[in-house]
């Protein structure tokens, strides 16, 4: 069973950090590539990312949930990979239900991005947000990263 848990806990990490990986490298470029309209890509891309988000918070959560099970200990959830995971959850649910949510807002206010002017304040807004949300991603890429390492370092140290 602890083997079992030990997969779900790399399993949620590694769907995590794929789609976050794939959205960032290949569905963002490609939407701003290949859709007519700036606004079409940045529907898409605020859809994906969304949905993203919730994946990224379930995986994370169940990846604890895994741990915790696995242990049988809340100490546990205190040790660096988890810690690195919450860091990822935290990051995740800020650029979700605070960044993103005043982007789409603004992306409602000003009808379309592509045709507003640029020195408009509710664009620079707009700009300003997206840089804060691009952070937001590479903390949780960066700090995925860091969990999966010290997830490899906490088996390589049980097995030697």
């Amino acid at each position: 069973m602890a083997t079992f848990l030990r997969a779900i806990e790399f399993l949620g990490l590694s769907l995590w950090l794929g789609s976050d990986v794939f959205l960032s490298f290949v569905v963002a470029p490609g939407a701003f590539r290949i859709l007519s309209s700036r606004d079409q890509a940045g529907a898409m891309v605020g859809y994906a990312l969304g949905a993203m988000h919730m994946g990224g918070i379930v995986c994370g959560l169940v990846l604890l949930l895994a741990r915790l099970a696995r242990t049988k200990t809340f100490a546990s959830l205190a040790a660096p990979a988890a810690l690195c995971v919450v860091l990822m959850i935290a990051l995740t649910a800020i650029s979700q239900f605070a960044v993103s949510a005043k982007m789409a807002a603004l992306r409602v206010e000003m009808g379309s991005i592509q045709a507003t002017a640029a020195d408009s304040p509710m664009l620079l807004e707009f700009g300003r947000l997206h840089r804060i949300s691009v952070s937001l991603e590479s903390g949780v890429l960066l700090a995925g990263i860091a969990a999966m390492y010290l997830m490899v370092r906490e088996l390589a140290f049980r097995s030697s």
